[in-house]
């Protein structure tokens, strides 16, 4: 039985990919022809099916971008960013759509000690720095073993002094790996999506407007109550925004 419902999910999996894979040559072409809004549909109706690529949302926004759209565009381009962050074409268009956008916002550019630590952590994914971690745990075991069991005191010493490492560089990397899914949790961008959005002092139409904001604007989500949003700049301002007027990236 269980077989017989592994193989049913299979083939609908296999027919649900097949589709989509059709979808996205149909929504290509259309695409290709210049029919933008045809194909955002298109391309839409992949991601209502419940699949996500780079791809998918590469095209979509520039499908977007050729119909001026500004807030779909950038949120599509940062879509694929964050599914594939080395990408120098999806970059290069984010870059384009970014242009487009109405709010300069300076960055306040870290310094000293905290640059420094920021860098060395988004060296690498937390994934990276865990199977980092665990190379440096074998090497130690390993090279410990070496030096309980070896006679010669070069071999026994030079032994020791690398496990020593191999547990130094474990040990660092797990703190990278917690420091890095700390700063994750705390990265919770999104796009201002209205024409328009007034940036309040407090979490209410009544409080004191301290800026306002245009569609494509990317800012930070600090927390959420009821219908607002408590948002960074890059420039490190900070309101309260009406929580539909933007959208946040990482949902997917």
């Amino acid at each position: 039985m269980r077989a017989v419902l592994c193989l049913l999910v299979c083939c609908f999996s296999w027919c649900g990919m097949s589709q989509n894979n059709e979808r996205f040559e149909e929504a290509n072409a259309l695409y290709n022809d210049g029919k933008y809004a045809e194909a955002i549909d298109k391309y839409e109706s992949i991601l209502e099916s419940g699949e996500h690529s780079s791809e998918l949302y590469f095209n979509i926004g520039n499908a977007n971008y050729k119909l001026n759209n500004i807030a779909p565009s950038v949120y599509c381009y940062e879509k694929a960013l964050l599914l594939n962050p080395n990408d120098k074409d999806i970059k290069n268009n984010l870059a384009y759509a970014q242009k487009m956008t109405v709010d300069a916002i300076d960055k306040v550019p870290q310094v000293g000690f905290s640059r420094i630590i920021n860098n060395m952590v988004n060296t690498f994914n937390v994934d990276t720095w865990a199977k980092i971690a665990i190379v440096g745990v074998l090497l130690f075991a390993l090279l410990f073993l070496m030096y309980h069991f070896s006679y010669a005191t070069t071999r026994k010493r030079l032994a020791f002094i690398i496990s020593v490492l191999g547990l130094l560089l474990a040990c660092f990397s797990v703190a990278m790996a917690f420091q890095k899914e700390s700063l994750n949790k705390k990265n919770n961008p999104a796009i201002v999506f209205a024409q328009e959005s007034r940036v309040m002092a407090e979490a209410n139409k009544s409080s004191e407007e301290v800026f306002r904001l245009h569609e494509g604007t990317k800012v930070q989500v600090l927390e959420d109550y009821e219908d607002w949003f408590k948002i960074q700049l890059s420039d490190n301002s900070i309101g309260w925004i009406p929580s539909k007027d933007v959208k946040v990236l990482k949902t997917f």
